[in-house]
């Protein structure tokens, strides 16, 4: 058998049943995994030590009674530090919020996973207020790539990446409202899905936030999906509960004659590196190969439309940055600060509304591009992984998210995407492609990343603290 740390969800399920496997002992090596990467990559916010043997002894009995609460009962998770769960504080990755006190229920995502049965390792960590694609936080410091520690995880979701690469666990939960599951997932070689509005219940809801699945293989994505998707009255913007196992017949896609949108450029933000632009036309016709008919999708996006969006984050981010008292807007990290006061401090409401209306036609945009084809292939970032220290790349605050012209428009757009990786570039860093379907097909989002697991060049072996 491999080693512990290696196991799929589903192995450690089918594990478990046989009874070749304890929850407590996956626990364990799951604790040993994380001490031993931790110095080096930061990952982690909470560690969850005695209530995660808890959970994974209760999760033992379970199993031995043949009364597991579901296939993934017993199996690791960790939950990104803004996903509210019970008994934890959630400062929301900045030192401005140090003294939160611990969160008296669970949100959606949580709550669900441990219904579920899953063991809560403990929480990822995240940027100041989840406005960076970067794994610097002025209250957790830098969180740093596995596969070259001086490489940026990138993010929000920076510290489930981060623990994805290292095996932590087979389960990761992370959020994302500009690409912040699928910029993570690229640069660190994993998958993460990017589910449909309103598909995976979170709280508080928000125009384009969604909780997904961050993960090591599709599989294992689906599966969770299977619980997260589960119905909670609290998220006044969730979609009607539907009864589908996400997990069955991931390999039944056709892909013969299945329409393919190739999008390699954006042509707004950050140019795309040749290494990047070299994987996207890797799968391009890989899937042409296969029986795909693949064509090339101009962009849809303008300068204006992606500008609109920053200058709505920044209002956004403004607002909260000026409900903090003085002494706490001095503990946040100087780059936010400046990124959502140096303009948006002298907005007025129409120059918010107008940067809204961009957004909305953004969202039209897409929606539109998107509407010829079954699915859409591009790259998840214009670029490859950048400096840890950084809180973007580029390092200025006054243009903090042209990296983001792939991923954001289809969290505007309410879109599935998901980033898979395809291939590694010359030093060894993880490219990934990005995969979009129509809104609310998610679950053929997750059997066309299936179908790119199997056709993508050979993956190299996780990486293995020193």
């Amino acid at each position: 058998m491999p080693a512990i740390h290696e196991l799929e969800a589903r192995e450690l399920g089918a594990a478990y049943a046989r009874g070749e496997l304890s929850p407590v002992e996956v626990a364990r090596a799951a604790l040993a995994r994380i001490a031993a990467w931790e110095p080096r990559i930061n990952a982690m916010y909470r560690v969850r030590h005695e209530a995660a043997l808890e959970e994974a002894r209760a999760a033992e009995a379970r199993w031995r009674a043949r009364r597991p609460l579901s296939p993934l009962d017993g199996v690791p998770v960790t939950i990104k530090e803004n996903i509210y769960t019970r008994g934890d504080p959630a400062p929301i990755g900045t030192r401005a919020n140090d003294d939160a006190p611990p969160q008296r229920d669970d949100a959606p995502a949580a709550a669900r996973v441990r219904e579920a049965g899953c063991v809560i390792l403990g929480k990822t960590t995240m940027p100041d207020y989840g406005m960076l694609s970067s794994g610097l936080s002025s209250l957790h410091g830098i969180t740093r790539n596995p596969w070259r520690p001086e490489r940026n995880t990138s993010g929000s979701s920076s510290g489930a990446a981060a623990a994805a690469v290292a095996r932590y666990a087979p389960l990761h939960i992370g959020t994302d409202i500009g690409g912040s599951v699928r910029l993570p997932a690229t640069h660190c070689g994993i998958f993460a899905l990017k589910p449909s509005l309103g598909r995976v219940p979170v709280y508080p809801p928000y125009m384009g936030r969604v909780a997904g699945p961050m993960t090591g293989s599709v599989e294992d994505a689906a599966l969770l999906m299977n619980v997260l998707s589960r119905p909670d009255a609290r998220d006044f913007m969730s979609l009607p509960q539907q009864e589908v196992d996400f997990a069955a017949a991931l390999d039944s896609l056709q892909v013969k004659g299945l329409k393919i949108g190739f999008l390699p450029d954006m042509k707004c933000g950050l140019p795309v590196h040749k290494e990047v632009r070299a994987a996207a036309e890797g799968a391009a016709k890989a899937l042409g190969a296969a029986g795909a008919v693949v064509d090339e999708l101009p962009s849809f996006l303008t300068p204006e439309m992606l500008d609109g969006m920053a200058r709505f984050f920044e209002a956004r981010s403004h607002n909260d940055f000026m409900a903090l008292p003085p002494e706490r807007q001095a503990r946040v990290l100087p780059f936010i600060a400046e990124w959502c006061t140096w303009r948006a401090a002298r907005f007025s409401g129409r120059e918010v509304m107008q940067a809204y209306t961009l957004v909305m036609a953004m969202r039209e945009a897409a929606v539109r591009a998107c509407e010829r084809f079954d699915y859409v292939l591009s790259p998840t970032s214009p670029i490859l992984a950048y400096e840890a220290e950084l809180p973007a790349p580029g390092n200025d605050p006054r243009n903090a998210l042209p990296h983001i012209a792939f991923t954001v428009p289809y969290n505007m757009s309410e879109q599935p995407a998901a980033s898979v990786n395809w291939t590694y570039g010359e030093a060894g860093l993880p490219i990934g492609v990005q995969l979009i379907g129509k809104r609310f097909d998610d679950i053929g989002v997750l059997r066309l990343a299936r179908l790119a697991e199997k056709l993508r060049p050979q993956q190299r072996r996780w990486p293995e603290p020193a």
